[in-house]
């Protein structure tokens, strides 16, 4: 009876091991797989601006602004390559079986959210993957740099130095941010705050990447994206003139920005 038990036991344990080997595999593999898009092109540090109203010469400034900013744009491009390159599989799988599976399925999800590209307004999977194509993609850094600067002058702005706004990004909500000196008595608007630089350099991006109005700029840069030699920041600043209610006086001023201090 011992020896029939032993025997059972040894069976039952050479089934029950490569189950339970597989149950672990898989349970590891579960978390990068559901981690592909949830987090990769999101900024983790923690950046807080640097007292630049303190520097008295320019020139060092803005040096050093810059020497803040530039990793951080670099970074953040970088992370949206990454998601574009999963984004670029999940349509290789469309074209192929007019289907998604699997990771495919999952990251598609993730991407419309992030990138606000609603069912609603979306509801066939075909159209979203060529709506996100023109989303998630990079930004010139010359283009950004060059919008931090004059947004935030230099990081010395009362919205730079209070609330880590470096591009004038706006929000509607009581309390959101703060409430500029010269507001219309009429106007709700405030002046966005966040956290870190890196929060304020996230909504810059989501907002370039995502609002209507900067679709226009969008499609030049789907035009423009394979060629070095013009997709660069002073080029697309043009689509840029409703960031700003000085239309082309401001596009001049990014150039001017771009070329004096050697932005690309």
């Amino acid at each position: 009876m011992n020896k029939h038990a032993s025997q059972w036991l040894l069976g039952l344990a050479l089934i029950a091991f490569p189950i339970a080997t597989l149950v672990l595999v898989l349970g590891m593999m579960s978390v990068p797989l559901q981690q592909l898009i949830l987090d990769d092109d999101e900024l983790t540090s923690n950046t807080l601006l640097p007292d630049f109203a303190a520097i008295e010469q320019t020139p060092e400034r803005k040096a050093q602004f810059l020497e803040m900013l530039r990793p951080l744009v670099d970074e953040k491009n970088t992370k949206l390559l990454k998601s574009r390159e999963r984004l670029l599989k999940i349509k290789e799988e469309w074209d192929s079986s007019a289907t998604l599976t699997g990771v495919n399925k999952r990251n598609l999800a993730r991407l419309r959210e992030k990138f606000h590209v609603t069912y609603e307004t979306y509801p066939e999977d075909a159209r979203a993957i060529e709506i996100l194509l023109l989303r998630v993609d990079v930004i010139p850094p010359a283009m950004v740099m060059a919008q931090a600067a004059v947004e935030s002058g230099w990081g010395t702005s009362r919205f730079a130095e209070e609330a880590h706004n470096l591009f004038g990004h706006w929000c509607y909500k009581p309390g959101c941010g703060l409430v500029p000196s010269r507001r219309a008595a009429n106007a709700k608007h405030e002046v966005k705050k966040f956290n870190n630089v890196e929060e304020s350099l996230t909504a810059y991006f989501n907002n370039i990447n995502t609002h209507n109005a900067y679709r226009p700029w969008r499609q030049l840069r789907a035009q423009l994206r394979h060629d070095e030699t013009r997709f660069t920041g002073s080029t697309m600043v043009a689509e840029l003139g409703k960031y700003s209610s000085r239309g082309p006086a401001y596009i001049h001023e990014l150039r001017t920005v771009i070329r004096s201090n050697r932005l690309e």
